[in-house]
């Protein structure tokens, strides 16, 4: 198997509007695959259970605290170590040990035909921890497709997790991987990620087939911001 630490440099949009292809940044959960039916559910009630026993809170109050350290800092985690000291590390393997997660996972198998078609190289970023997004990747057969996976382990900067929206860690990974953002495309479900990425330069690609399936009709979900490039429903589309 290749060493998928090795990621070699990509072309710039201007070498790419000539045929040759961008790097690629893939999501993870509701991006590759439906997390919204099974795996948010199960991490939901890990850190909200978390929560409760490592700060003393009850149920309604620890999922309060969870939605809200999510909806400021982009992740849980982050919050609970600026604010409550908790070790990253002991939390993300606690929440994210979910027994019988494999069973449980689905994607499409056109998605996977059109990982492999896709010309340049693929990276999965997410904030999920490694462990948690090596067992997707294998069980949904997708790791073969991707030449890196960075996860939140890897966002680390001065000494803090940064994990997506972070604007400066999107300029850290581009620094990685030896690419101007303006030849990454950031495939994603989450709009706040996609103006991150946006704003340093990144094209855009917004991801909405589960996320439309966990909320049917929802009005947000037909419109397309300025900062997205393209709205897609599956992968094939990126061909």
């Amino acid at each position: 198997m290749r060493d998928r630490r090795r990621l070699a440099p990509q072309r710039s949009r201007r070498a790419a509007s000539l045929g040759r292809a961008p790097l690629w940044l893939f999501d993870l959960d509701n991006t590759l695959h439906d997390a919204s039916a099974h795996a948010f559910k199960a991490l939901n009630r890990a850190m909200t259970g978390y929560i409760e026993q490592h700060l003393q809170l009850d149920a309604v109050s620890a999922a309060g605290l969870r939605q809200h350290y999510w909806q400021r800092y982009g992740a849980t985690l982050i919050g609970l170590v600026r604010h409550h000291g908790v070790s990253a590390a002991h939390f993300l393997s606690e929440t994210h040990a979910l027994p019988g997660l494999e069973a449980q996972l689905r994607c499409h198998a056109h998605d996977r035909a059109a990982l492999r078609r896709l010309p340049g190289r693929k990276v999965l970023l997410t904030n999920a921890p490694l462990a948690y997004a090596l067992r997707v990747l294998r069980a949904l057969d997708l790791l073969r497709h991707f030449d890196a996976v960075l996860a939140i382990e890897h966002m680390a900067m001065f000494g803090e997790l940064r994990p997506k929206p972070d604007a400066r860690m999107l300029r850290h990974v581009c620094a990685r991987l030896k690419q101007p953002a303006t030849a990454c495309v950031l495939v994603e479900d989450t709009l706040e990620h996609q103006k991150s990425a946006r704003r340093i330069g990144m094209q855009t690609v917004w991801m909405q087939r589960w996320a439309r399936a966990a909320s049917p009709g929802k009005q947000g979900l037909r419109r397309r911001p300025v900062y997205v490039d393209r709205r897609v429903s599956s992968l094939m589309q990126l061909l």
